[in-house]
């Protein structure tokens, strides 16, 4: 097993006026394919920072981040778009689902923007919406689904694309505790059947626990957890 995602010697600054606002710092961090990693810590750690970087949202200041074949550190704002359509899948805490969009076409979305024929975007989102268990709600809108079912929504909008990552910024936030369960089950079943890496921010150490791997930060730094972990652990 192999790392898909490799951070080295990574600073992350802001400027507030005259102010630099150190957000992350000197930070290491490997990720091996088909991980599933639960990143914690308070708030203003800079843990969602971390994600946004590795997601390719936003560039770091200094040090590189390479997922899958690419170093994400060196494209420009273009050429991260490009890379996150086919790379990376995106779940949030309140879905952020459109409301006038059925779950079909919410889930479809992300493929309007690759080359496909009709016939391959209705394959690949009815794969996904029945991976998720969601095959008979298709033509729901939000407004006609639980919470769990938008977030299981939400999850295979995330995938529909087949991207090398998934990442989850507090992704049981907004649901209750069964809910919560049907979907971090989801994320588990994600990561063991179809081999999928799974990063998560988390705020609820019953979430984290689902994870393989849990790392700590705390004012910019990896305070606990291994960066670099053991493969045996992951098997």
């Amino acid at each position: 097993m192999s790392a898909i995602v490799e951070v080295r010697d990574l600073y992350k600054s802001f400027s507030r006026g005259d102010e630099k606002i150190d957000v992350l710092m000197d930070l290491t961090l490997d990720v091996q394919e088909g991980e599933f990693l639960a990143l914690m810590g308070p708030s203003g750690s800079g843990k969602t920072t971390l994600l946004n970087l590795i997601a390719g949202l936003d560039s770091p200041t200094e040090g590189t981040i390479r997922v899958g074949d690419q170093i994400i550190s060196e494209k420009s704002e273009s050429e991260l778009a490009r890379w996150r359509t086919r790379n990376v899948g995106f779940v949030f805490q309140f879905y952020n689902l459109l409301p006038v969009l059925t779950a079909y076409e919410n889930v479809e979305l992300p493929l309007l923007l690759l080359q496909l024929s009709k016939a391959q975007r209705k394959k690949q989102v009815e794969n996904a919406l029945s991976l998720v268990g969601l095959g008979d709600r298709m033509t729901h809108r939000p407004g006609q689904l639980s919470g769990g079912q938008c977030q299981r929504v939400g999850i295979a909008r995330a995938i529909v694309t087949d991207p090398t990552i998934v990442v989850c910024d507090e992704p049981t936030g907004a649901l209750d505790a069964k809910s919560a369960n049907d979907a971090l089950n989801l994320l588990g079943l994600l990561r063991s059947e179809l081999g999928k890496t799974i990063l998560m921010v988390t705020h609820d150490p019953h979430a984290a626990e689902r994870a393989q791997r849990i790392v700590q930060l705390e004012k910019g730094r990896l305070v606990g957890g291994n960066p670099l972990p053991a493969l045996a652990r992951l098997n």
